[in-house]
């Protein structure tokens, strides 16, 4: 019954939901797949005026703030306030106003402008068993708002160690119950998941590799993107080992990705670009840029690009990432620049807005 509620609900949607050629046009140059309007002590850059700084450049954007908080611990840092998780040894909490936050700045906007925006929800506890009603509660009091989950972090260096309470772990119940409800409900997933441990040794398998791919493969009806695919400030790309014979059995980053990509148990699964860390690996060399682009042009339908910056003051800064990829995009087919640029995100977070408000007509009392 609850199925044919929905079902019967996603037909009513579906065409309501359909972007206006205006949000949609080809002008605009790209989509940012991973953005975050606040940072770690919640604070940001106003909604109207990043609206100003997407400009007619950015057509639309997946955005969320961050559910951690830093902590502002005297007896650490004394009257220095830190902003950033690396600017003290205070822990970390979740902060889940943030969702709210978010939903009603989206709603402060005309719908013209709304259009142009993706609101994720973040403010939830990958490690507590609740947090799957957490984000249920959050698509009931905003229906109408959100399209996916995310970022949200399960194992991320130099943060994880710092969140309070209990860590968060890729074979954990909680997180399970999180990623069925997204495939249920159509919300978009974006998982932030370090592939390896921080300062790996050369030539051993990525830590968190195969729990993650497991994890990926028990949700194959989810729409998961991996931010980053992977990486980190000093995530690197997994590097073959010193030793000849070692390095003939130790697949680099590319390779992994290769076969993920290959994976038939793994199609529902995608990648973003985002972050200047990553970037940094990708054009960090004329070859590392062009193995890297001949990977996305093999896969161009699994490849999203995100900004990932936080709370910028103008376009400049909002845009650096995406023209410090400039030596990527010139290596991109034509078609592999429109899918990762554009054509990925809208039918990604076209069908999400489709199946959540589907969910929300079928579950929320009216």
């Amino acid at each position: 019954m609850q199925a044919l509620r929905i079902a019967a609900a996603l037909c009513a949607v579906s065409a309501s939901v359909a972007m206006p050629a205006h949000a949609q046009r080809a002008e605009f140059e790209l989509h940012d797949a991973h953005f975050h309007l606040t940072n770690y002590i919640q604070e940001g850059t106003d909604i109207d005026r990043f609206l100003e700084i997407m400009g007619d450049t950015v057509g639309r954007v997946a955005l969320f703030g961050i559910p951690l908080q830093q902590t502002w611990s005297y007896e650490n840092s004394g009257d220095f306030r830190p902003t950033y998780y690396l600017q003290t040894d205070a822990p970390l909490y979740y902060y889940s106003f943030t969702d709210a936050y978010i939903a009603m700045a989206y709603r402060s906007l005309p719908p013209r402008q709304q259009e142009r925006i993706d609101p994720m929800i973040t403010g939830f506890n990958p490690a507590d068993m609740h947090g799957v009603d957490h984000i249920k509660r959050v698509l009931t009091t905003f229906p109408g708002v959100f399209s996916g989950i995310g970022e949200f972090t399960i194992h991320k260096e130099f943060v994880s160690s710092k969140v309070a309470g209990d860590t968060a772990s890729l074979t954990d119940p909680a997180l399970d119950r999180i990623l069925d409800f997204a495939a249920e409900s159509g919300l978009v997933v974006l998982l932030h998941n370090d592939i390896d441990m921080p300062f790996a040794r050369a030539g051993a398998e990525p830590v968190y590799l195969s729990q993650t791919k497991d994890l990926l493969r028990r949700h194959a009806d989810a729409a998961i993107i991996w931010a980053h695919t992977g990486l980190g400030r000093v995530i690197h790309p997994a590097q073959p080992s010193a030793s000849a014979a070692a390095a003939e059995r130790s697949p680099n980053h590319l390779e992994i990705l290769a076969e993920m990509l290959a994976d038939p148990g793994l199609a529902h699964v995608h990648f973003d670009i985002s972050w200047d860390e990553v970037a940094k690996y990708v054009v960090s060399s004329p070859d590392a840029t062009q193995r890297t682009a001949n990977l996305i042009n093999r896969y161009p339908a699994r490849f999203l690009f995100g900004t990932d910056e936080v709370a910028p003051p103008d376009q400049q800064q909002y845009l650096r990432v995406y023209r410090q990829y400039d030596p990527l995009w010139r290596l991109l087919t034509p078609e592999a620049q429109a899918a990762v640029k554009r054509g990925n995100y809208e039918r990604l977070f076209d069908a999400a807005r489709t199946r959540v408000r589907a969910w929300e007509r079928a579950n929320v009392a009216r």
